[in-house]
This record gives C-alpha cells, structure tokens and sequence, in this order.
C-alpha cells in the first residue's frame, strides 16, 4: 500500500474526476474535427497528416516524460496529439489501405489488450495511480494512443456501417458510458477496469460528436467548419483547465489497484 501511494503522490497523470472526464471528452472532439481538418479541409491526405501528427505526439511525449512534475496544459496537450494522430491512423487504415472500420476496430483492439497486457506483465498493475516512472508513462501512452485510434474506428463503424448516423452513434456511446458509471457506482467492480472502459469509449463519443459538428448538413451534420469548431473546443478545453486546476496525487481508486 505504501509503494502505490508514494507512487500515486509522484504522478504525473491527473486523477478520474468528473472535471477530467468533460475534458477528455473535449479533447476527443477536438481531435475529431482537428485531424479532420488537416486531412480533409487542407487535402493533405490521411498518411502526409499522419506523420504531421506522429511527429507533434512523438515530441510531446517525450517532453511529458521528461517534465519533473504534473503539468496540467502538458498533459492534455499531448492527449489532444493522441486524438488527432488516431483519428488519421484510423482512417488512413480504414480507407486508405481498405481494411473497413469493422476490421480496424478488431486489429486496434487486439493491439490495445496486448498493450495494457504487456503493461501489467512488466509493472504488476495497468492502474493510472501508479504511473510516476519514465516505463510506466511510455505504457501508459501508448496504450492511449491505441485506445484513441481504436475509438474512431469504433464511432466511425457505429455511425456510418450501422446507419445510426452521428447523433444516433453518439447517443449509443453516451448510453454505454452510463452503464460503465452504473457499475462504478452500483458494484465493486474494478475500478482500473472501469477506467479504460470509459477512456476507451469516450473517444468513438467524441469521434461521433465531432462529425455531427463539421460533416455537411448532406451528410446529417451541422456544417459548422472544422476550423472554427476545433477553436472553439481548443478554447473550451483550456477554459476548463483553468476552472477544474487539475492535480495528481492520490486519485480515486488507489486503493483498489485490481484489474
């Protein structure tokens, strides 16, 4: 107990609180219409976009490894990286390559499971708390960035395959999102579990929202620009940083480090 929470109090990762939760997926959206807005609305093309982006979360990772201590505008900075390089790689992988949303969705998430299994075979536990040791960050990055590409294969399936539509897509995610919070607050379920559950799925929710935001009116979204959409969430994600003042230390669940 001792070493998980000298560990939880050298964190350089912020705590799942509610405050959290609205930026991420914040943050997600922004990756939706910001990767968008790149490849599409500037014809860069999904794999000149990529490398853009892989280049920004390369460079961000390293200094959020680097840094001594937690910093909050770091932190979601390199979140929004992970968003944007993993809404390009999906869809570099969906349709560029030809593999469909369906078969990118089962290639990320088998990628995902051998990260967060390789994760707990080298660290012992997959728990966000214990994250305070250059290995545990580069798992712990990486492990979002499969989980951020796996989520918009997953929305982009959802909304588009299935013909839900975007609204439809993000109400399915926001409904599954809530069973994940029933089980936080109705069973003793893992909360680890619980907490990559929700990390996974508020990006297809995100993914979902964003289309709805940018995509033509044609197409079933509000056509509102990628450029000033992605500002505007930009401005929103920084906004609640500022307001919520984000922190690490001992977070909720560091006590119950099961997976």
């Amino acid at each position: 107990m001792d070493a998980i929470n000298h560990a939880a109090a050298r964190s350089k990762v912020p705590g799942p609180t509610l405050g959290f939760w609205i930026i991420k997926i914040l943050a997600t959206t922004l990756g939706e219409t910001g990767g968008d807005a790149l490849s599409m609305s500037l014809d860069l093309g999904y794999l000149v976009s990529t490398a853009i982006f892989a280049v920004i979360f390369a460079a961000l990772v390293v200094l959020q490894i680097r840094a001594r201590r937690f910093n909050a505008y770091l932190y979601w900075l390199t979140i929004i990286a992970t968003t944007t390089l993993g809404t390009t790689v999906a869809d570099f992988c969906d349709r560029s390559l030809g593999i469909g949303y369906l078969g990118g969705s089962l290639i990320l998430l088998a990628l995902l499971l051998a990260s967060l299994a390789l994760w707990r075979h080298v660290e012992g536990t997959v728990d966000v708390n214990t994250v305070a040791t250059p290995r545990s960050e580069a798992f712990y990055w990486v492990t979002i960035l499969f989980s951020q590409t796996l989520g918009t294969a997953l929305g982009d399936w959802t909304a588009d395959t299935n013909g839900l539509g975007y609204g439809g897509g993000a109400i399915v995610f926001l409904a599954a999102l809530a069973v994940v919070a029933g089980f936080y607050f109705l069973t003793s379920v893992s909360r680890v579990g619980l907490f990559w559950s929700a990390f996974v799925l508020t990006r297809p929710l995100g993914a979902t929202v964003g289309d709805l935001i940018d995509k033509p009116a044609a197409l079933g979204g509000f056509a509102f620009g990628r450029f000033h959409a992605s500002l505007l969430l930009l401005v929103a994600v920084f906004a609640l940083i500022v307001v919520t003042r984000p922190k690490a230390g001992a977070h909720p669940g560091v006590r119950d480090a099961r997976v």
